[in-house]
């Protein structure tokens, strides 16, 4: 394995290079603030983003985003999924035909309604892409704490290239094909992680939570298969894995960013109050928007964007989803039918 470049010193951008150093591999980590950039070389601590995290010294840091891109043959787009066009329109002229492109941002492009992978295409139609989805906190992957996640790539060639490269005794890699779903999966769970700290600012239980989760996943399959994806991949890492994840943790910014709208906080306070993006907020918008022009009905991603957009009160959104028209809870299986009700 030749060098790995990782554009983009976020969290998750850095605790893959933190990863892959580890493993031996020299990885060229491009930084785009300059002052970060100054204070990971003299500390080799990205303390914006994973503080207490040592860099392993075969880890490069630089700003020159051209150099970073030469002479790797894996470059990792570690950006926000709302830079994801900008930055591959910037690179596309350093990059060679035979480089894998790698992305790690999850979300989907506010005006065009793209994938990730259908902007970098885009632009690198001749590279071969692959997408790194799953239920991963990148303070833990950063920390060895033992992870799973799923790399998915058209090519079954270039999804087990990518997988050898990242996979380690703390950071199990599977392979799924079916890009859509992962790259969808990835995405919409964050809407629904939004739903889920709504629900604990407002101080509902348990009970609320699972309700909402579940139901959660059924509206993200439900819109995946319209859109092409597997029925299966949603039940997988990148599916409920990741919804599990991202709705029951603090180390969740789309969760935290929920709760503190369950609890009252204005939505420009709440971003005025992290360095990291809400990925939720951007996804909300593209999410509600397909679920318009397919017709697929996702209640839940309704409310959120009410209440995000629209100026509706948490507790009114709680009431709608509670009082919907009643319905089969298989409503989706067209195989239901087939099994039949007994008589009364």
């Amino acid at each position: 394995m030749k060098k790995i470049a990782v554009i983009g010193a976020g969290s998750w951008g850095t605790a893959n290079a933190i990863s892959l150093g580890k493993k031996g591999i020299e990885v060229k980590l491009w930084i785009r603030n300059p002052e970060l950039l100054n204070i990971i070389k003299s500390t080799r601590e990205n303390t914006n983003y994973l503080p207490g995290v040592t860099l392993p010294s075969n880890i490069e840091v630089s700003n020159d985003i051209e150099y970073c891109c030469k002479d790797v043959s894996i470059v990792v787009l570690g950006t926000p999924s709302h830079a994801i066009r900008d930055t591959v329109f910037v690179i596309k002229d350093f990059i060679s035909k035979d480089q894998v492109i790698v992305n790690l941002a999850k979300g989907i492009e506010n005006d065009t309604l793209y994938r990730m992978s259908e902007i970098i295409a885009n632009y690198l139609p001749n590279n071969p892409i692959a997408v790194l989805s799953g239920p991963n906190h990148a303070e833990e992957v950063a920390r060895d704490v033992p992870s799973a996640t799923v790399v998915s790539s058209v090519n079954k060639k270039i999804a087990q290239y990518v997988q050898d490269a990242f996979m380690t005794s703390r950071f199990r890699v599977y392979t799924n094909p079916d890009i859509i779903g992962v790259e969808l999966g990835g995405s919409i769970k964050n809407v629904i992680a939004l739903g889920a700290g709504i629900c604990d600012g407002l101080g509902f239980g348990d009970n609320t939570k699972a309700a909402l989760m579940t139901r959660g996943i059924v509206e993200i399959s439900r819109l995946g298969v319209a859109l092409g994806a597997k029925q299966c991949t949603f039940s997988g890492l990148s599916g409920i894995g990741d919804l599990i994840v991202t709705c029951t943790s603090m180390h969740s910014r789309n969760y935290r960013a929920g709760k503190a709208i369950g609890e009252g906080k204005s939505l420009n306070n709440i971003l005025k109050s992290t360095n990291m993006v809400v990925e939720g907020f951007r996804t909300t918008k593209s999410v509600y928007e397909l679920a318009e022009r397919t017709g697929i009905e996702m209640p839940i991603t309704k409310e959120i964007h009410k209440v995000l957009f629209g100026d509706t009160d948490v507790k009114d959104s709680v009431l709608n989803l509670m009082l919907r028209n009643k319905t089969h809870e298989m409503e989706d299986l067209p195989e239901i039918e087939s099994v039949g009700w007994k008589d009364a």
